[in-house]
């Protein structure tokens, strides 16, 4: 699953690959915006991104593009 995070005031986005379904993104998303706490995410290689809440400008979920070989 790729998930693209926009963040207020910033003109980069944080791109990462995750385990978790489109679903569970949704649930810890809410989650965030609704306490407010932070955005805590972990990718496929074991790495973790925190985004508060407050900053987050929108969160793009997406499924991984599956790269074909040949022609």
């Amino acid at each position: 699953m790729e998930i693209r995070i926009g963040v207020q005031n910033s003109n980069r986005e944080i791109v990462l690959e995750s385990n978790l379904s489109a679903t569970d993104v949704r649930k810890l998303v809410d989650n965030a915006i609704a306490k407010p706490e932070a955005l805590v995410l972990e990718d496929e290689k074991g790495r973790t991104v925190i985004v508060p809440a407050g900053v987050l400008a929108y969160v793009d979920i997406a499924a991984s593009d599956v790269r074909k070989v040949g022609f």
